[in-house]
């Protein structure tokens, strides 16, 4: 029967078929199809399940249905693999947190980038705000202002407290999917939202300014029938796969308007002289953002 995969474990997967909830394992030659994926299931995949008639109680993946979307990132443990974090996805929502811990503004822009290679819509929620200072209200304010003119919704939050009714709505109706550095209160929003999930919180540490990983396995939490978070393990470092040097500007939303202008067809916005996009930085193109697509570009860390 077909089932949609809800929690990952990495050796063992939850799926849920109708209200059936099953614990299935993954057939071994699915391993082999592709060596490049670290994880060839995803929390958000659709997949056939069988009895297995050997074992009681215990079902088998013999399918993995086509995905419509997916994100995934460069494997931090693999090099030359990449690591599946969700699939089928609706919405993308980002949590920042500008300290305890800090989130740069490369690690935002990686994730829209990943959003953006499927046309996913993305929103930030930044988070904290009961622990910012008068400058860092002012850099809210930058980077909202910088986010809302190329089209992502951006919000204030402290969901330690209460969760904006608005901020609330943004999960009815689709399957979003979570994701932020640990520590950032992914797990805090979706036990304010979905008293029952019940997840694990931890404390920020004061000596590395970090959080701690309390989510350890990505998983599906439904708020009502037609409406699902999916919790993903703090991230560290987002690394971009399957995007070409050519591409990556395709995923700037703020320079589409300006691809095929430049006086090379071949232009990578970097050094190239007549470039319309190196024009525009400093105006409709921020400098960060800029920055942001050089560093990716160079494969370099900005995470300032």
């Amino acid at each position: 029967m077909k089932a949609l995969v809800t929690k990952s474990t990495g050796l063992w997967y939850e799926v849920q078929s109708g209200q059936e909830r099953l614990v299935a394992r993954l057939r071994g030659k699915f391993k082999l199809d592709d060596k490049k994926l670290t994880n060839p299931i995803a929390v958000g995949d659709f997949v056939e399940v069988e009895d297995n008639q050997q074992v009681e109680g215990e079902w088998v993946i013999t399918k993995i249905y086509p995905r419509e979307n997916y994100v995934l990132r460069e494997s931090p443990r693999k090099k030359g693999h990449d690591h599946l974090i969700a699939s089928n996805i609706d919405l993308g929502v980002l949590i920042v947190t500008l300290k305890k811990p800090r989130t740069s503004i490369g690690f935002i822009d990686r994730f829209l980038i990943t959003l953006e290679a499927f046309r996913i819509p993305g929103v930030i929620l930044f988070n904290k705000k009961d622990i910012y200072s008068a400058k860092d209200f002012d850099k809210y304010e930058e980077l909202k202002k910088i986010y809302t003119e190329i089209g992502y919704q951006v919000f204030l939050c402290q969901f330690d407290k209460e969760v904006e009714t608005e901020v609330q709505s943004l999960f009815q109706n689709r399957i979003s999917l979570l994701s932020g550095h640990s520590g950032a209160g992914k797990s805090t929003l979706i036990n304010q939202i979905i008293p029952n999930a019940k997840q694990e919180v931890s404390e920020i540490s004061d000596f590395a300014n970090k959080g701690v990983h309390t989510t350890t396995f990505a998983e599906l939490f439904w708020l009502n029938d037609k409406s699902a978070i999916i919790d993903t393990p703090g991230i560290k470092e987002l690394g971009l796969s399957e995007i070409e040097d050519e591409e990556l500007s395709h995923y700037f939303p703020e320079m589409r308007q300006y691809l095929g202008e430049c006086k090379f067809h071949n232009c990578l916005h970097e050094n190239e002289p007549g470039c319309k996009i190196k024009e525009a930085v400093g105006e409709s193109i921020s400098v960060s953002r800029y920055e942001s697509y050089l560093s990716i570009l160079r494969t370099e860390d900005n995470r300032r």
